[in-house]
């Protein structure tokens, strides 16, 4: 616990302890020591850049720029105050590291150690700084602007099950935080940029400070004055300005990285160095150069030498690693032994799946930012909203064998749904009404089979304008996909996926699912249940309900049909407002008393769907409920059928397939307080 305190608080130590010398005096032997440390921190950072792979990798970058930037400027203030106190007293009067930067390294000449300041400034200010900075700010331009695109192909690649919710928030952060480096990179080269100019400010203060301080009040002559500060001052930028030099390097070196897996060595060695034929081309020029009357030819005879030789290495290690590739492709296989077949060699079926021809690829692929991955991670939300469960990935492939043009979706491996979808163009559906036509290539939409027309966008407002409806491509397959799940809702509600309904649920109640399964009822009941309701066109969010309802009487009967009435009828009033909504009077359509009572009995006695029925009977029966249902839709009214309780199962199976869009419910699920009024009779012969 103490050591990670010590961590905490070491970096705002740090920013005091640099702030601090800007205002507390230093002896030179600390002033020695801190420049040394400040050569050597700038150093490792260049290190560090040389060997990072990516830039991210050396993420606190920006910040570190920074703290030697004030590191820096506080030496600088720190030296300057010695500079000026004790600089009458000689040379070393600032430290050794400053003495040294100021004889040894240019000579003890002032005049040099200006100049060679003033460039060292100029090739930092001018040079590299400026071009890193300029780097720094287009990636954080171009990474702000794909990061939209980031985001969209990392939440394609979660909803198509390619990866988890923990990998997808890693790259999410990872996105943000590269958008975050680029900015602050952007930002932190102006530290630099300020620096160099606080270089040559600070230089001129010194010398013209120095001046006059060594003049008017150490009495000492104009040039002995000149001498001392303006060397001790050249020695104080030198100190600092090469360190400064290095970190605007190892800037240039982050924001110009590539990001591959290899380091910057690895890198020159196998891109600048791994042309043999440039290498031995350089080598000839050089040589040619070398024999013109007037050329240092010692100098250029040399290099060229250097090179071939180079070269000539590095051609004899590539045909050798060459021939070594070769000689283990001509090599025969070794035999290999035979490996036991296992359950790893058993493929498991994709519960959705979606294929799709060649020219369709740019919808789903990620890289491209394809819109239809996204219109499908929609659809599983609003499914998911609208039904109380969520369906599971649908997988998409591409495959060959299909039309460029042409898509299928498969459940359970099987095809249900096929179509085409022109990239490119857009398709122009009628609803049943248009006033005119447009030209196109005709079709048909693949959802709900009605006429339509292939057209081209810029056709689009001709068409709006004469009532059709107009989707792009990717708006085609996804409707036809949220179709297709739609009516196989109840297949695609498995064990697993209840299992997992439950445990969500069990979050919140966690004493009902506890009672229920498996004390009261197994899981493939509650399943049963589920798909039940699904398959009747009830959605099933409100779970609470319908657990408590199975809860109550599955201690009673565990018979699946049974347990969906009792459960209907607890849910009666969200059926009756999805179908009505608030109306308070219920239009329905009703059983003629004769042909319910001949239903009753049949129902009493067999127990099973239809088993009763004389085949004439049901086959008027049938040819009666469409007529009725047609007259309920023409007129604008939902097709419900109201029967008794023992009826509705029975009816429900019976009038499923013939008409598709009736909604059979009992007495026992319309709730108290509505109204009811027969709107056609079913056996009346009417």
């Amino acid at each position: 616990m103490t050591g990670l305190q010590w961590q905490r608080l070491a970096a705002p130590v740090l920013v005091i302890l640099i702030l601090a010398m800007m205002i507390l005096p230093l002896p030179t032997f600390m002033l020695d020591m801190l420049f040394t440390f400040n050569i050597a921190l700038s150093m490792i950072v260049l290190l560090i850049a040389l060997y990072t792979l990516k830039p991210l990798e050396f993420s606190i970058f920006p910040t570190v720029l920074l703290m030697t930037t004030l590191l820096r400027l506080s030496l600088n203030v720190a030296s300057t105050r010695i500079v000026l106190l004790e600089g009458h007293t000689g040379p070393d009067a600032a430290g050794k590291v400053i003495e040294a930067f100021g004889h040894f390294l240019v000579g003890g000449n002032y005049a040099v150690g200006l100049v060679v300041f003033v460039i060292l400034v100029l090739i930092n200010f001018v040079v590299i700084t400026k071009g890193a900075g300029r780097i720094a700010e287009v990636a954080a331009r171009f990474t702000l602007d794909a990061m939209p695109g980031k985001q969209m192909a990392i939440d394609a690649d979660l909803n198509a099950g390619l990866i988890g919710e923990d990998e997808a928030r890693r790259r999410r952060a990872q996105v943000a935080q590269e958008a975050d480096f680029y900015g602050s990179m952007d930002g932190a080269s102006k530290f630099v940029r300020g620096d160099a100019i606080a270089g040559i400010i600070i230089m001129l203060i010194n010398i013209i400070g120095g001046l006059l301080i060594g003049v008017i009040q150490h009495d000492l002559s104009l040039a002995t004055a000149a001498n001392n500060y303006t060397l001790l001052t050249i020695g104080d930028g030198l100190v600092a300005q090469v360190p400064a030099l290095i970190i605007s390097t190892a800037a240039g070196i982050v924001v110009s990285r590539v990001s591959t897996e290899q380091d910057l060595n690895q890198q020159m060695l196998s891109q600048v160095f791994g042309k043999p034929q440039a290498i031995f081309l350089s080598a000839g020029i050089l040589a040619v150069l070398g024999l013109i009357p007037g050329m240092p030819h010692v100098a250029f005879l040399l290099m060229a030498a250097v090179l071939a030789a180079i070269g000539y290495v590095i051609d004899q290690r590539g045909k050798a690693e060459a021939a070594a590739a070769a000689a283990v492709a001509e090599a025969p296989p070794a035999p290999e032994e035979p490996v036991e077949i296992g359950w790893q060699d058993v493929q498991a079926v994709d519960q959705l799946g979606l294929e799709v021809g060649y020219r369709l690829v740019p919808l789903v692929d990620r890289a491209q930012d394809g819109e239809l991955l996204r219109r499908i991670r929609g659809i599983r939300k609003k499914i998911a909203q609208d039904l109380g469960y969520l369906v599971p990935s649908v997988h998409i492939r591409d495959n060959l064998q299909l039309k460029p043009n042409a898509y299928r979706i498969l459940l359970k491996g099987v095809v249900v749904g096929e179509g085409e979808a022109i990239v490119g163009k857009q398709l122009a559906i009628n609803p049943g009404r248009v006033f005119g036509t447009v030209p196109g290539q005709p079709a048909v939409d693949p959802a709900y089979g009605l006429p339509a027309v292939w057209i081209e966008p810029t056709q689009r407002d001709q068409a709006l304008s004469y009532g059709y409806t107009v989707v792009d491509p990717s708006t085609v397959v996804a409707t036809h996909l949220s179709k297709v799940i739609s009516d196989h809702a109840p297949e695609l509600l498995g064990r697993e996926e209840t299992q997992q309904l439950l445990d969500h649920f069990a979050k919140q109640v966690p004493k009902l699912v506890e009672e229920l399964t498996p004390k009261t009822l197994p899981l493939g009941t509650v399943q049963k249940v589920l798909q039940n309701l699904l398959e009747e066109g009830v959605h099933i969010r409100d779970l609470r309900t319908i657990l408590e309802t199975l809860a109550e009487h599955g201690s009673r009967t565990q018979d699946a049909d049974e347990l969906t009435s009792a459960v209907r009828v607890a849910l009666g009033r969200a059926i009756i407002h999805d179908i009505y909504g608030a109306a308070q009077e219920l239009q329905v359509i009703a059983l003629e008393p004769g042909l319910e009572q001949i239903l009753m009995q049949a129902v009493s006695s067999r127990g099973e769907a239809g088993a009763g029925l004389e085949p004439g009977l049901a086959e008027t029966m049938v040819k009666d409920t469409q007529r009725a249902v047609q007259r309920q839709m023409e007129a604008g009214l939902p097709a419900v059928l109201l029967v008794p309780p023992l009826l509705r199962p029975m009816l429900a199976r019976f009038l499923r397939r013939a008409a598709p869009d009736l909604k059979v419910i009992s007495h026992a699920e319309v709730p108290d307080g509505k109204s009811i009024r027969v709107g056609a009779m079913i056996g009346s012969g009417a």
